[in-house]
């Protein structure tokens, strides 16, 4: 049995016991969407398949540098961070392939922390569609640099002074590709090897910069190929004595990079619904709909998009990232790019979000406020023709300029509430307003060059 025809925990069972894996990697997306994980024995894994797990409920209590949240309610000092229940995803099994004695398997969490859960909450928010009558297709496209250097590197560099991987803008080079092409490859090869096939791979505009689109498939899988291409992009990276980062900017010299969602819709019996050759652009009502509760909820959800202080350096005018929630007929000024094609092919384009997000709750908003825009009717504005920038945009459409001031808008939300669950919003709402806090407490290299001599 190979790894990707693992279904159930009977097959998982079989697969184990076949090979004779000894250890096997187990890995589970906190709020960040970084894996936390570790390597578990055959016995523990077997035990585990029909009963669960536990593991430390920390991972859902602090933040991406390991510091404890003191604002939330579900995991805590005053909770002592018992072991939180998590299940093993039998289907989400892959092999490794510079682990060959090994397999991987995600988890989530379960029972009281579920409704915390990232990969949990985007399964719900699938429910969601399936009660409609849909089922929904997505991909994920990510930018992200590539450096000469290492973990120790960029430390005692400072983060400063970093050399990419190539020199100069180069967008869409074969040059740069075909001199690197070993690492383009392994990239490659690794990624098709863990069903994380890519569409594209190619040199972006910028210093060692690439771009990834990966493979379409149905929404949940397709969340956990965004996860897993981002954890193991890095991972190859640094085997190799290289870096990638995932920033939404890492520096004020180069545009920001993205994580472009593509969502569509089937009906039950796997019917496309968002084209309807009679209508404009083949824009089916199901289609505008969804448009238009992407666009009304944007504002409210985009703590759940861009969901670092960082994020917010990107969303500014002329850096192919929107600073309004406006929608185009393939208009990359827009924060939402309506692409029409043919039944199969036509489809959304959620371009708010960055390389930052954790993957499950980004495809969650983006898809949650899409259905609720369905179940409500409600009409999108007009499409902007042109640029985006230049267009007046009323206030309700006008995003929150930091992750602190878009934490209190998702926290406030009656529509995030209802989609996502009161829990959940409280506790993402209550993280990213940490992270606002956190960033409060930092004196910055610019604070210091504009401040220190001449106040």
């Amino acid at each position: 049995m190979e790894p990707r025809n693992v279904r159930t925990a009977e097959d998982a069972a079989k697969l184990v016991s076949e090979r004779k894996v000894d250890n096997i990697k187990v890995g589970v997306f906190d709020v960040d969407g970084i894996m936390r994980g570790k390597y578990m024995s055959r016995e523990k894994f077997l035990s585990a398949l029909s009963g669960g797990f536990g593991f430390c409920d920390v991972v859902l209590g602090w933040d991406s540098n390991d510091q404890l949240y003191d604002n939330v309610k579900y995991t805590g000092w005053h909770t002592a961070y018992p072991d939180a229940p998590v299940r093993l995803v039998p289907d989400t099994c892959r092999p490794i392939p510079f682990e060959p004695s090994t397999l991987l398997f995600l988890s989530e969490f379960a029972d009281k922390a579920e409704p915390v859960c990232p990969r949990g909450t985007l399964r719900r928010i699938l429910k969601r569609a399936a009660d409609m009558g849909f089922s929904v297709l997505s991909a994920a496209e990510f930018e992200f640099f590539v450096f000469e250097e290492t973990p120790d590197t960029v430390r005692e560099k400072h983060y400063k002074g970093l050399k990419p991987i190539t020199p100069g803008y180069f967008g869409y080079s074969v040059l740069r590709n075909s001199v690197h092409a070993e690492f383009y490859h392994h990239l490659l090869d690794t990624m098709r090897t863990m069903d994380v096939a890519l569409e594209g791979l190619h040199t972006e505009t910028g210093a060692g910069v690439l771009e990834a689109a990966i493979g379409v498939d149905d929404a949940l899988a397709s969340a956990d190929k965004a996860s897993i291409f981002k954890t193991f992009t890095k991972i190859l990276a640094q085997r190799q004595n290289r870096m990638a980062t995932f920033m939404a900017k890492w520096s004020h010299d180069w545009p920001g990079q993205s994580g472009h969602l593509h969502i569509s819709l089937k009906d039950k019996k796997g019917k496309p619904v968002f084209h309807d050759a009679r209508k404009p652009h083949g824009i089916s009502d199901t289609m505008r709909h969804f448009i238009g509760g992407q666009q009304m909820l944007m504002p409210e959800l985009l703590a759940m998009v861009a969901c670092t202080v960082n994020s917010y350096t990107r969303l500014i005018p002329g850096y192919w990232a929107p600073t309004a929630s406006m929608w185009g007929i393939e208009n990359r000024t827009t924060s939402l790019r309506v692409i029409p094609g043919s039944p199969k092919s036509q489809r959304v384009e959620y371009r708010v979000a960055a390389a930052d997000i954790n993957p499950y709750i980004a495809f969650a908003a983006a898809i949650g406020s899409g259905l609720w825009g369905i179940e409500n009717r409600i009409e999108p504005t007009k499409p902007v023709d042109g640029n985006a920038y230049a267009v007046d945009a009323p206030a309700k459409l006008q995003l929150p300029r930091s992750l602190g001031d878009a934490a209190k808008r998702l926290a406030a939300s009656k529509a995030a509430k209802e989609l996502f669950g009161e829990a959940f919003v409280e506790h993402y709402a209550a993280t990213r307003d940490w992270e606002q806090r956190e960033y409060n407490k930092a004196i910055t290299d610019w604070q210091l060059q504009r401040y220190f001599e001449i106040i």
